[in-house]
């Protein structure tokens, strides 16, 4: 019985409105008589949801055919059906939702995208305009200036920066966050997906973390624009909220922190936990003993179980349940916790299922608040079908790495540990990943090339090297040269100045009795076997023989491998999305 029969016609289920047409093979959007029609011409169509449905293959007053125990029409009244210019009609027979139906893939179903605050789920096709304007104007925007990149590319690498507020909204959330608060930074991600979409890296950001909040330019509502004074030695918690720091507040600050500048940001409260976890019918958790806390009221029991809505917030916002009851190993749990949502975000349930897809598009839209420059349903769809493209196993969780803060006697903040971190950003910032992706050029490389990496290296005394600079940032050879001196013990190493020619790969060539000394340079510096070019050699400032390095547009740092993986040379803890973990 459909909706105006019922006497509700304006409290229809979107995920009612939602039909299999077996001539396309996907499910549409029908809408209701007083909708207003998609003016964007499409292979879909949709139609009126009343009682007077247009006759179906069958002669019936369903669309799609004869409606399960529904009366045929009259003799006399059949109306022909719409059909598609050079598209035959569909044969009767059982259609959509009956034994037997085959069903659809989902390939154009909406994606995961985010954080632990915030996803983005959109249904996408012509037949479901109307729907999709309307969850666009679920979405609220901030309008950050420069803080971020403006518009949204899908050939390029980006970052986006996944806030979650400790903003009271919504009933039930007395027992969380600060009382009154603005909305402070209290779980924040950036989340950072390659340009070749073989991977990402979502790199958490203690709350705790003192840092150096910039000025900020800010746009009131009024339109005037203000200034807001930076902080010195602040926890970054303040860097979203406090004095009316807008997102781009926190965008600037992350920036001056890492040196990583986010494109954008997502952000969202504490109620988008609940009505994200509840849209997916529960995420699966682990815990390796039973909880009780009685702070925030989770109990579980050891092992694994499920958690959605008040208890899904509690999951992932106790702080007296794991580890050393501090901000770090809550972060933790908030990443196995993502992991798991994004699993089931993804499986096939979730993205078969119609009514799924729309309860989750309407809890993630509304909970969303987002930047300008990916503020309408058409980008952000872009967003999440890129993201759609990495596989789980090459989605990296890690956190900043950082120490107890030296000036405090009771240890309540900690600063960046300046030993580990910027090797960290210095991948993110170059588009390293931190899993062992194996690229295509890697598994096409011939095994005369791979065998140029195998034998014996010479000792790091033995090599003599000459460091050109080839496309590489200014100064690189010099900053190549101190290491290879200083922490690598290649004392015959020398700077050659600058190549002469820009090189995308650095390479390294040598004489085929200088093998020895390539296989240890290149063991030292992380290079793969394409990057080594066996030559006729050249001779250094002694007029010795020697090798030459020549740093291309690849080389992002001294400290970074040049292979496409950073796996061996970022020390961090980390996690991958495919992977179940409890927590402890």
């Amino acid at each position: 019985m459909d909706a105006q029969s019922r006497g509700r016609a304006d409290k229809v289920d979107p995920a009612d409105q939602w039909v299999l047409n077996p001539a396309t093979g996907e499910y549409e959007l029908r809408l209701g008589p007083s909708a207003p029609r998609s003016p964007v011409p499409g292979p879909r169509r949709t139609f009126p949801h009343t009682t007077n449905h247009p006759a179906g293959p069958a002669g019936t007053g369903h669309p799609y055919g004869a409606l399960p125990g529904g009366p045929p029409r009259a003799p006399g009244h059949e109306v022909p059906p719409p059909r598609r210019r050079g598209t035959p009609e569909p044969p009767p027979g059982r259609r959509g939702g009956r034994p037997g139906q085959r069903r659809p893939r989902a390939r154009r179903t909406l994606l995961w995208t985010g954080g632990t605050m915030a996803f983005v789920v959109l249904a996408t096709g012509t037949a479901g305009y109307v729907y999709l304007k309307h969850l666009e104007s679920n979405v609220n925007t901030t309008d950050i200036g420069d803080a971020g990149s403006g518009d949204f590319s899908r050939d390029e690498a980006f970052d986006i920066l996944v806030l979650g507020t400790d903003k009271r909204t919504g009933a039930g959330n007395d027992g969380y966050g600060d009382a009154g608060s603005v909305g402070h930074a209290d779980t924040t991600i950036l989340l950072h997906v390659s340009k070749d979409r073989t991977n990402a890296t979502a790199l958490s950001i203690p709350r705790d973390l003192i840092v150096d909040i910039p000025d900020c330019p800010t746009k009131l509502e009024d339109g005037t624009e203000k200034v807001i004074p930076g902080l010195q030695g602040a926890r970054f918690n303040r860097s979203l909220g406090e004095g009316g720091r807008d997102p781009g507040c926190a965008m600037r600050t992350v920036e001056e922190a890492t040196g990583i500048k986010p494109d954008h940001f997502m952000m969202a409260d504490f109620n988008a936990v609940k009505t994200l976890t509840s849209a997916v019918g529960g995420v699966d958790v682990c815990v390796e003993h039973a909880v009780d806390d009685k702070q925030s009221k989770l109990k579980l029991p050891a092992g694994e179980s499920k958690v959605a809505g008040e208890q899904a917030l509690a999951f992932v916002r106790t702080r007296h349940s794991f580890g050393n009851e501090g901000d770090l190993d809550r972060i933790r749990v908030q990443q196995h916790f993502l992991a798991s949502l994004m699993r089931k975000m993804s499986s096939s349930d979730t993205l078969t299922s119609p009514t799924k897809l729309v309860k989750l598009a309407e809890a993630a839209t509304e909970a969303l608040t987002v930047d300008t420059g990916i503020g309408n349903v058409s980008t952000l769809k872009d967003v999440a079908l890129e993201l759609k493209r990495v596989p789980p196993k090459n989605i990296s969780f890690t956190t900043v790495p950082v120490r107890d803060n030296p000036a405090e006697t009771v240890k309540a903040t900690v600063v960046v540990d300046e030993a580990r971190a910027p090797q960290l950003f210095d991948a993110i910032a170059g588009d390293v990943s931190l899993t062992e992706v194996e690229k295509k050029r890697e598994r096409k490389e011939k095994a005369a090339v791979a065998a140029r990496l195998q034998g014996t290296k010479a000792p790091a005394s033995d090599v003599r090297v000459q460091v050109l600079n080839g496309g590489a940032p200014a100064g690189s050879a010099q900053e190549m040269l101190r290491r290879l001196q200083v922490e690598e013990g290649v004392s015959k190493s020398e700077n050659a100045g600058n190549a002469g020619e820009t090189l995308k790969k650095t390479t390294l060539e040598y004489a085929p009795d200088q093998a020895g000394q390539a296989r240890r340079l290149a063991d030292i510096l992380g290079l793969s076997g394409s990057a080594l070019k066996p030559g006729a050699g050249v001779t250094n400032s002694q007029g010795l023989p020697a090798m030459t390095l020549t740093l291309g547009e690849d080389f992002t740092g001294a400290g970074s491998p040049l292979d496409g993986s950073a796996a061996r040379a970022v020390d961090v803890e980390k996690s991958t999305a495919d992977k179940v973990e409890c927590a402890t």
